[in-house]
């Protein structure tokens, strides 16, 4: 299984310049180390073309949010819940999936 996590920088409200910078880095290494250290399991599930796309962000808390926009197993989906939980990450709950507001 091919696992992608990717951070979203764009959020609904508007950090300090500063502390943006400071918060899209911590996302960053965040997702680099979701990817390649605690969802590394999955890599050994499901057929090599499965894929596994998790977003990360921030909600208006500052808090780490996380949620699987595509479609796969329920115990996968269960897995990484289990692990986000356990990184203090909460669940991004969200009517509608890749809703981006682009250039404004």
């Amino acid at each position: 299984m091919t696992v992608t996590v990717l951070a979203i920088f764009e959020t609904d409200f508007k950090p300090d310049l500063s502390l943006g910078k400071i918060m899209n880095e911590r996302l960053r290494i965040a997702a680099a180390d979701l990817q390649d250290i605690h969802l590394q399991h999955l890599h050994a599930i499901g057929q090599r073309n499965d894929d596994l796309v998790v977003y990360i962000s921030y909600n208006p808390k500052y808090k780490i949010r996380w949620r699987v926009v595509n479609d796969v197993p329920e115990e996968v989906e269960g897995f990484v819940a289990q692990i986000c939980g356990n990184l203090g990450y909460i669940e991004w709950k969200t009517a509608a999936i890749n809703v981006f507001k682009g250039n404004e």
